[in-house]
């Protein structure tokens, strides 16, 4: 199967699965062809127009360099430089699909032009999900203002194939692909665990029997979010009508009762990741990138730049997972307790077998929380706010401030292993 690409519209969180898991490849269309060689053609023509003009990193030179200008020679030879310099991070490297879902998100700021990016350069970013092994990226050590670490070690071979022209370079590793790649990863990743997690939670309900109103359908209108809504009708549909026999009279600990609203909030922060990702994947984030802002001196619209390679949604998104899954984890230590308390679930006690007129206890199961309450621990240490630094960082000078979403989308990724 083949993923088309007409316009950014076409990036969605089904075109990511897709691409991330089957490893489906990608076609640019002829009109996305066309509409990069018109953005192209309207950076020439802003040069031309004016000479003196500044556009960051074309212009000018990048980083400290910023406020240095560059005369047209200049421009060609910064132009031809390796981005191999900013590979310097190492470490656990991400995971194939997150490396793959991040080329994707590369493709938005181009397929309509804005990045005014070669489309030879285009053509090999979409090439690179043919089916080749991706480039190793790795989660760790990237602290930068930007992406450029990451988006480094992504590209650097596509830039030694493809010689790249006045602001290719920039096109390839400004913006924020990485947020977009880290953020999606975590939204479908999120659909799917909290689908199993409503499945063993609703196993444990049955288990211990637990009283059938607590999930009544009623209480979905007072409690009043649909959140907790789904999370009350799916356990419902789970259970059912239960195992037919005498149901518990009396209610059953807070850790039961409170597993639809825990579930609620798990599916909100959920729903919050795809809505991020889903924007993010259609946002257009390179820096500079050109505005159809015309008039009498900016005849051909122009170039500023911006802010956008900083994603705080994606922070924001993922933190709420991390969060999520470390109050399932208490839930889920609870229920274990619970379950294997005889005095408390009414199971029968765990004694098989007979030797000599005396019980033998064989796969005793007691000590199953005590490791329950060590992946408990680890994720709600994983569930801390992830901020912005206290201190200058992310390099120096114009950079600043680091983005923490590396960072960010490996406390989600280790707090689910351990709910998981």
């Amino acid at each position: 199967m083949t993923v088309v690409i007409d316009t950014r519209s076409d990036l969605t969180l089904e075109t990511a699965r897709r691409v991330g898991w089957p490893h489906e490849n990608v076609r640019l269309r002829d009109r996305v062809m066309v509409a990069m060689a018109e953005g192209r053609d309207r950076l020439l023509r802003v040069l031309e127009h004016d000479p003196e003009i500044t556009i960051y990193g074309v212009t000018t030179g990048a980083g400290q360099m910023a406020k240095t200008r560059l005369n047209p020679e200049e421009r060609r030879g910064w132009a031809k430089m390796s981005p191999v310099g900013a590979a310097t991070s190492w470490g656990d490297p991400l995971p194939e699909r997150v490396v793959r879902m991040i080329v994707l998100a590369r493709l938005t700021n181009f397929v309509e032009g804005h990045a005014a990016v070669s489309p030879a350069i285009a053509q090999g970013v979409a090439a690179m999900l043919g089916g080749a092994m991706m480039p190793v990226v790795p989660a760790r050590g990237q602290g930068g203002a930007g992406e450029i670490l990451s988006l480094s070690h992504l590209f650097m071979d596509l830039v030694e194939q493809v010689e790249p022209e006045e602001k290719d370079v920039m096109c390839l590793v400004n913006g924020s692909p990485s947020a977009t790649g880290l953020v999606t990863d975590a939204a479908l990743v999120a659909e799917h665990r909290l689908q199993v997690a409503a499945e063993i939670l609703a196993l444990s309900f049955e288990a211990f029997n637990a009283p059938l109103g607590h999930l009544a359908q009623e209480l979905e209108g007072y409690w009043n979010n649909p959140h907790d809504g789904w999370a009350l009708s799916t356990l419902r549909g789970l259970v059912g009508g239960g195992h037919g026999g005498e149901r518990r009279s009396y209610q059953a600990p807070v850790s039961y009762r409170i597993v639809p609203r825990m579930l609620g909030q798990a599916h909100r922060a959920a729903t919050m990741a795809s809505d991020v990702a889903a924007e993010s994947l259609q946002a257009i984030t390179d820096n500079p990138v050109w505005i159809d802002a015309v008039d009498e001196d900016h005849p051909h619209g122009q170039f500023v730049s911006t802010g956008g390679y900083h994603n705080p949604h994606a922070l924001l998104a993922m933190d709420s997972l991390n969060a999520a899954y470390a109050n399932l984890c208490v839930l889920a230590e609870r229920h274990g307790a619970k379950l294997l308390d005889g005095n408390v679930s009414l199971l029968p006690d765990q004694l098989i077998g007979q030797d000599g007129g005396e019980g033998i206890r064989r796969g005793y199961m007691g000590c199953i929380p005590m490791a329950q309450t060590g992946y408990e621990e680890e994720a709600r240490l994983y569930a801390q706010a992830t901020l912005l630094p206290g201190s200058e960082s992310g390099g120096f000078g114009q950079n600043d401030v680091a983005s923490p979403v590396f960072l960010a989308w490996s406390k989600q990724e280790r707090a689910g292993l351990c709910l998981d």
